[in-house]
């Protein structure tokens, strides 16, 4: 049974989350603020954690980003903030996902699936560790890319991006497609967050010629080309 951690501190929403998850069958943990929240997330083993941008104390971006320094447990952060560069800043930080307040229940099962089936997905893809793509290595055991003997440091997202695009070389990914696979999302509105993540990308794989590793497809998305 998977067990879901809910860090929020608007008690209303805990009670409906609470009730709903447990009916489709989840174990269900609750901390009504970050540092509560971040210990329990640190301690324990967690499915999936539900979590809260705005809190008193220490908010969702800070337990975020502690978390992902020794846990990669799947992150939703549930927000009332909607714009894109709050998306980016979540998941810079180490979200899976972004919901924004109000939500409905059936969309957060919905990517609460998308994120399981990524997983089962991934464990195996990843049965081979190394992939390379020019003079890029990127090695998904020790979650590193090398280019030209150096390291290239990226973060998460700018990772499993990079990772899908050398799974996929010569095929042409649309921002949907990009969306699904690495954030769970299927709104036609976030891909500004797949565009934003490229130009991420670009910069820190080639500064002189931002489409050497990465070509745009105009109207379509994007592909890894040899």
């Amino acid at each position: 049974m998977q067990k879901v951690l809910i860090i929020e501190d608007e008690e209303g929403l805990v009670e409906f989350l609470e009730l709903e998850l447990k009916y489709e069958g989840y174990l269900v943990d609750v901390a009504y603020d970050g540092r509560t929240g971040l210990d329990k997330a640190t301690k324990q083993k967690y499915d999936i954690i539900l979590l809260d941008l705005m809190m008193p104390g220490l908010n969702g971006i800070e337990v975020c980003r502690r978390l992902r320094t020794t846990k990669d447990t799947p992150v939703i952060m549930l927000t009332a903030k909607d714009s894109v560069m709050d998306r980016v800043m979540g998941l810079d930080n180490g979200a899976d996902d972004y919901l924004s307040k109000p939500f409905a229940i059936e969309e957060l099962f919905a990517r609460m699936r998308v994120i399981f089936r990524r997983q089962e997905n991934n464990k195996i893809l990843d049965q081979k560790l190394l992939l390379t793509f020019k003079d890029i290595e990127l090695d998904l055991e020790s979650r590193t890319v090398i280019k030209e003997k150096m390291l290239i440091e990226l973060t998460n997202k700018e990772f499993e991006l990079l990772a899908i695009f050398m799974r996929n070389v010569n095929k042409v990914l649309t921002r949907d497609m990009l969306l699904e696979q690495v954030w769970g999302y299927d709104s036609v509105v976030e891909t500004n967050v797949v565009d934003v993540y490229v130009r991420y990308l670009r910069n820190k794989l080639s500064a002189e010629d931002k489409e050497l590793y990465i070509q745009t497809v105009r109207g379509v998305g994007y592909v890894m080309r040899e």
